[in-house]
């Protein structure tokens, strides 16, 4: 049976068309990965369907009582709810049950026989709704899938208003999931999670009885939890069954096969055109030269997509550093508390270093710490020579309203407005890209723009927070060997063993030294 049916939708935001008569359809219980470069329109894919943006065309229809669950990343969390409120909300129609149940026993008191019979009959309805829902065991759900999120470590009674932004997203996840509504809608939920919640997220899928549609660039993820792919490319929606690796082999045969098509059907109009060309001045052959175009005119021409902009980081390498890159004594780090013991680290130059770990225990912190952002709360850092940096955030901390080449341009003031683009353009945006507010656009193009003024700038260490979030597997790809032919000294977080393990010469874990329970 059809959950979801989408039929013939176009959309589009000014001049740039997105989708072009677009159609899909969900069946209950297929696990779906929707995939495509960064840009391509899956995020807006989802929330057409959601209802939060209006297609130009075309309609999107969900079959009757179908609950939907979306992870909204801008949904408010009021400050003086902790986060066992929020989980305890995923449960909002259970509680509302019990307080109709209360109101009930209430009335039993003053009814006659015969209401009394009736509100014996509602209270036994709603009460095997509770028990069918689990209401006696919700506090159980809560603690289980907090655990497998990570979120006991941060405190159930802690303050929603006091979490960072990857906290946030964890706590809403966790209450869509404890929603267990009938279909999923996931947009890339890795993103702020470390190798161990992931782990426990992808069993959780594997089991997960009802249908989702999962945004993912994390392969190895995605793989593990899809059976059907649905590829988002040139303003399409294909259907592919199987996984990732199913669909790169079809894609590419499919792609061979519109290849020869192609040159077969250019051969083809080369012979009619050269026939028309010489034949339709002669009396003798004119009919038949007539007949010919007409034939060319009639004829479905192929067209082969045109070739995405690929994207190329090249460091650039400033002067050798002094051998030390860091050096910390005792050094604890944190805001108002300590997040980590005493740390006596020591960072020289050459090494590539990925810290590993459980969200939330300090690994931005240090990194903030030693380049200087925030003060350590006790101990000393001290800092090699000849120090020329490059610092990736994990996030912009605001909207930004700069279009991207005024973003580059204030960090690059003697480029020309065309070597802006150009930097741009190498980095995988298009023209379309470079001229919009960096605001509007997706995850992995803001992370573009971001490593676009890194590429630019000579750096002999590189410190980079969650590089992979958001870009999507070509630049993924292209990210990682910059990255391996770097000659310089790279400190990064990452959750992706995928991506670093051929990259790093060592790996911190920084559970050992973390103050927080893991």
């Amino acid at each position: 049976m059809s959950i979801l049916t989408v039929k013939n939708v176009s959309h589009g935001f000014g001049d740039r068309a997105i989708f072009e008569d677009v159609s899909f359809r969900l069946l209950k219980g297929e696990h779906v990965g929707l995939i495509g470069a960064n840009g391509e329109g899956k995020s807006t894919f989802m929330n057409i369907i959601t209802g939060k943006l209006m297609p130009d065309e075309g309609k999107v229809q969900w079959s009757n009582r179908v609950r939907v669950g979306y992870m909204d990343q801008h949904a408010e969390l009021q400050k003086g709810n902790t986060i066992r409120d929020i989980l305890r909300g995923a449960f909002k129609y259970l509680f509302d049950l019990e307080e109709e149940m209360m109101g009930i026993t209430e009335k039993m008191s003053d009814a006659s026989p015969e209401e009394l019979e009736k509100l014996l009959e509602q209270m036994g309805t709603i009460q095997d709704l509770l028990d069918n829902n689990g209401f006696y065991v919700i506090d159980a759900k809560i603690e289980e899938v907090a655990g497998g999120l990570g979120l006991r470590d941060i405190g159930l009674d802690k303050d929603v208003s006091e979490l960072s932004g990857g906290q946030r997203t964890k706590v809403l996840l966790a209450k869509l999931l404890l929603e267990n509504p009938d279909i999923l809608l996931l947009d890339e939920p890795t993103n702020y999670l470390d190798e161990q919640h992931i782990e426990w997220l992808k069993r959780y899928l594997q089991n997960y009885e009802n249908a989702f549609i999962l945004i993912s660039h994390d392969i190895p993820f995605l793989n593990s939890v899809i059976n059907l792919i649905y590829h988002v490319d040139n303003r399409k929606l294909d259907r592919y069954v199987g996984d990732y690796d199913n669909f790169l082999r079809i894609k590419e045969q499919k792609q061979k096969q519109l290849e020869s098509a192609y040159e077969r059907q250019q051969q083809e109009i080369k012979k009619l055109e050269d026939f028309v060309a010489r034949n339709k001045a002669r009396i003798s052959t004119t009919g038949r030269a007539k007949s010919r175009q007409k034939k060319l005119d009639k004829m479905e021409r192929i067209e082969l997509p045109k070739e995405k902009v690929k994207p190329e980081f090249n460091f650039k390498k400033a002067r050798t550093s002094g051998k030390l890159i860091f050096e910390t004594k005792d050094l604890v780090i944190g805001y108002n508390e300590p997040l980590s013991k005493p740390l006596n680290l020591l960072m020289e130059r050459g090494q590539k270093i990925a810290l590993v770990g459980a969200n939330g225990i300090g690994k931005t912190t240090l990194l903030r710490s030693l380049i200087g952002e925030i003060k350590p709360l006790e101990g000393e850092i001290e800092l090699g020579d000849y120090q020329y940096i490059g610092y990736f955030e994990q996030e912009e901390k605001e909207a930004n309203y700069n279009t991207c080449i005024q973003e580059v341009w204030q960090d690059f003031p003697g480029f020309t407005q065309y070597e802006v683009r150009a930097a741009l353009a190498k980095c995988g945006l298009t023209t379309k890209h470079i001229e919009s507010q960096v605001v509007v656009l997706s995850g992995g193009e803001k992370a573009k723009v971001r490593l676009c003024k890194i590429i630019n700038k000579e750096t002999n260490i590189l410190i980079l927070d969650e590089p992979t979030n958001h870009l999507d597997v070509e630049a993924k790809d292209e990210l990682k060997r910059a990255l391996k032919d770097y000659k310089g000294s790279i400190l990064m977080v990452c959750h992706e063993p995928e991506f670093y393990r051929d990259i790093v010469t060592d790996v911190w874990n920084c559970e050992e030294w973390t103050t927080k329970i893991v």
